[in-house]
This record gives C-alpha cells, structure tokens and sequence, in this order.
C-alpha cells in the first residue's frame, strides 16, 4: 500500500539541520504527544498507519481532541500535525524520511516523560492493527471521515452495510448558494469541515493581503489546502480593505463607520468583482465569501454579500456560518 501523502501543502522553507542536542522547552503540548504516541506504538510507523492511529486516539480517547481531522482522500487527516511533524523533524526529534520514526533525541525525550496509561492501553489495543485493515477500522466507526476517501470501495470491499453508512453521512450537495465565513477562533480543520459539511465548492477569499499568523490561513497553505479536499479557491483581493484602514477598530461604531465609506466610496467601484461571484453562484457554485472576522458585521465580506444580493435582485442572499 502506498504511504500516506505527507500533505498537500508543500514545505515553503527548506528543513535545517537538526541540532546536535535539541531542545525540547518550546515543545507544545500536542506535539509531545505525538512524540509519546509514536514512543508507545514501538517508535517507528508509516505515515497513513499513524494517522489513521493518531485520529482514533484522538476521537477515542483524548478528553481535550489536541488535533482535528477532515475527510481525505484516504480518510481523516490532520494538516496541523503535518505541521507539527515538520517542526518535529527540524527540532531533530522525528527522522526526516517517509515515515513517522523518533530519533534518539525523540525517543529519550518520550522515555524521559511521565508514562500514560491511557497512551499504553491505547498501543495495546490498537498498536498492532495496521495497513488496511486500519483504515477499514477508522472507516466503520467514523463514516463522515471516508466520505472523500479514495480507496472506502477496496478496502471495504464486501461490507455493504459500512460503504451505505459513509454513503448516509456524506454531506448535501448544494448548488447555487452563498455562504460567509470567518476564520477567527477556527483551527484549520474545524474551519474546511464547516465548509465541506454546508457543500461549499468554492472559497473566495475577500482580504486584501490573504497573510495570517495563523497556521493554516495564508493564501498558499489555505488554497492547497482547499484543494486537498475538494474546495476550489479563488481570491479577489480587490473586494479587500487596506490593513491601514482597519486599525484603532476597537467598538462597533467604528466598524459601523468603516463599513459605510466602504459601501459609499469603494465597493461601487468593484462591480466586475461582484459579477464575477455572480458568475460563480449562478453557474452552479456553492460559494462560500471569507476574510478573518467571526462575526460578519464585524466584517467587510457582509458588505460584499449585500452587494451581490442587490446585484442579483435578492437571488443570492448569503447565509452567515
């Protein structure tokens, strides 16, 4: 079986070497964990095999979920541990090969950290479950993950009753629709899954400057990302407002002011902007409008979705998540 793809967001900066002794002060809590997973699974384990294993911990029996999955094209993935393994590898705690494999730093770290009982009944009753028969575990028990995979007909192949009940929690297909969203207090997977579970089919990404201190959220990451599960994006950056013009917002007020020059001076302007998401919305797209901001009157994209619902003669209202 092939391995896991390590993600569809490729390594922007080149690895480092790793340090002679690592230092292991800045680690997160999640990324320990990964560290005393892989430690109880035996050290070493392919990459579908310990994400799949990575996920059941997770959904299983972590109380606090320290990562979040989407549906893939192999079942559940974690993009943020994609993430946190390529800080692993640099930090020289993982092996920097197509596995998950601790080095002898990794392994001393994890050996010096306070055993779990909850991570060695886990490795007892799961350790040895690898390959397919792995992932036909995660399948079964958690169908909404295997609603994009690519392989649930092979290796579920005969059991019927588990390819219906991935086929029950696929999400609707909707057409035609509009959607706003933002990314505030959303982890990279919590935000795709709001998305894929609505049926969006396209991101437009309304911010000027699509750059974000956020994993997850600046424009390459977030486009392939997208990608990665079946969402196109698109940005329109000309429907963005300058990061000079958003500052000292500190009440709804000056929100309110900012939105009304916005609306009065700059959006009818954009007209041919807001066609071409009429465009989108009419030719079938479930369109989703995105910039940062959790509540949209706290936000610009609320006034882009006014203005397509007046351009379309209130065809296309958008519906806030």
């Amino acid at each position: 079986m092939s391995s896991e793809p390590e993600s569809p967001i490729r390594r922007v900066i080149a690895p480092q070497p790793p340090r002679t002794q690592p230092a292991s002060g800045r680690l997160f809590a999640r990324q320990r964990l990964l560290l005393r997973l892989l430690q109880a699974l035996g050290a070493r384990a392919g990459q579908r095999d310990f994400q799949k294993l990575l996920f059941l911990y997770c959904q299983e029996l972590s109380t606090e979920h320290p990562y979040e999955f989407v549906p893939y094209r192999f079942g559940a993935f974690s993009f943020t541990s994609y993430a946190d393994r390529r800080k692993l590898v640099e930090r020289g705690f993982l092996v920097d090969d197509d596995s998950w494999s601790l080095t002898a730093a990794g392994r001393q770290l994890s050996a010096d950290s306070r055993s779990s009982p909850e991570l060695e009944a886990f490795a007892q009753n799961f350790g040895s479950l690898r390959g397919d028969a792995l992932v036909a575990e995660t399948y079964r028990r958690f169908p909404y993950y295997a609603t994009r995979s690519e392989i649930a007909e092979r290796v579920l192949a005969g059991d019927t009753p588990a390819l219906r009940e991935i086929e029950a929690a696929r999400p609707p297909t909707r057409s035609s629709t509009v959607y706003t969203i933002g990314y505030e207090g959303h982890s990279l997977e919590r935000y795709l899954n709001t998305l894929i579970r609505v049926g969006a089919t396209m991101l437009c990404d309304v911010r000027r400057n699509p750059i974000s201190r956020k994993y997850g959220f600046s424009k390459t990451t977030l486009s392939r990302a997208c990608e990665g599960v079946g969402i196109r994006y698109e940005h329109i950056p000309e429907l963005g407002i300058a990061s000079d013009h958003r500052r000292e917002l500190d009440s709804q007020e000056s929100y309110d002011a900012l939105f009304a020059i916005y609306e009065q001076d700059y959006l009818p302007g954009q007209t041919e902007s807001i066609r071409k998401i009429q465009g989108w919305v009419a030719g079938g797209e479930c369109v989703a409008l995105t910039c940062y901001e959790h509540l949209p009157h706290q936000c610009h994209r609320h006034c882009v979705s006014d203005a397509l619902a007046e351009l379309s003669g209130g065809a296309f209202v958008a519906q806030h998540l």
